[in-house]
């Protein structure tokens, strides 16, 4: 099951044994601040009432953290084992897939991406930061930036259609906004060494308009040695990636089933998941034409 927030922090029950994030009954050690463990309990309550209803065991982890699991079995970056997602939607999140498994962190906290500041004197985000990159990369904040600026748009949908059909305005809050999010991922990667990277969510449709700037960014900030070795995609299986990823979560801890799919057939990838090497500075979805024999 796919959960909004963290998933894998110990609940207020007080210490118990130390297990990975996702797994049933899951309980690591005593809080420090309960806060956020509020989620925790969450957690924990939509686990073991599935596995009272069903009479399975059942894994439970953050919903863009399996998005990005997804993405690396079947979507976009599909037969690479490591793997950063990145989902610009209402919330600004992310995932780590590092050999294949996916990454939760010791307390279930990894992929927290729009939590890295971008800017110490920027508005304040609802995690009790300030400067976060979700409060310039989310759909709200998108939004906000544009009609401050004189767009109209009624909706995100409305502001990516505006994007593509020429909107200049639209344009530029999506190219500030892709240097923030190429910033971010830049020093990530450099921190992490991921193999490809794939951008989500619903601001990904714009399309190049923002993995352009995305790609520039990125370019420019990125160790000079990955720049030809490190793919940015757009993200393929859209708001199916959370439900997806929940089955390749359980297919990973199945002792029968841990190492599927293998390995991916060989062969070109469908042109929509093809993504382009920071060197290349390509449109994501740009093939090149077949030879005639």
């Amino acid at each position: 099951a796919g959960l909004v927030g963290p998933v894998g922090l110990p609940a207020l029950g007080g210490p118990g044994p130390v297990t990975p994030p996702g797994a049933a009954g899951a309980r690591p050690g005593p809080a420090a601040d309960p806060g956020p463990w509020e989620a925790a309990g969450t957690a924990e309550a939509v686990r073991d009432r599935l596995a009272e209803a069903f009479g399975v065991p059942v894994h439970v982890d953050n919903n863009t953290r399996l998005a990005a699991l997804a993405e690396s079995v079947w979507g976009a970056a599909t037969g690479s084992r490591d793997v950063l997602y990145l989902r610009l939607s209402h919330g600004v999140g992310g995932g780590l897939v590092v050999g294949g498994a996916l990454h939760g962190g010791a307390h279930g906290l990894s992929g927290e991406l729009g939590h890295i500041t971008v800017d110490p004197a920027g508005g304040p985000c609802d995690c009790g930061g300030r400067g976060c990159l979700e409060t310039v990369a989310s759909v709200g904040a998108v939004l906000d930036a544009y009609r401050a600026a004189g767009g109209r748009a009624a909706d995100i949908a409305g502001f990516t259609a505006a994007a593509r059909d020429g909107d200049a305005v639209a344009a530029g809050v999506l190219r500030a906004v892709g240097a923030q999010v190429g910033g971010v991922l830049a020093a990530v990667c450099n921190a992490v060494g991921p193999g490809v990277v794939v951008v989500g969510g619903e601001l990904a449709e714009a399309g190049d308009l923002l993995l352009g700037p995305v790609r520039e960014t990125l370019s420019a900030r990125v160790l000079p040695l990955a720049r030809s070795l490190l793919d940015l995609r757009r993200a393929a299986l859209g708001e199916y990636g959370g439900a997806l990823g929940g089955i390749a979560l359980v297919l990973h801890a199945s002792p029968l089933l841990a190492h599927y799919p293998a390995r991916p057939e060989p062969g070109p990838r469908p042109a929509e998941r093809t993504g382009a090497r920071l060197q290349d500075h390509q449109p994501h979805d740009r093939t090149e034409p077949e030879e005639t024999p």
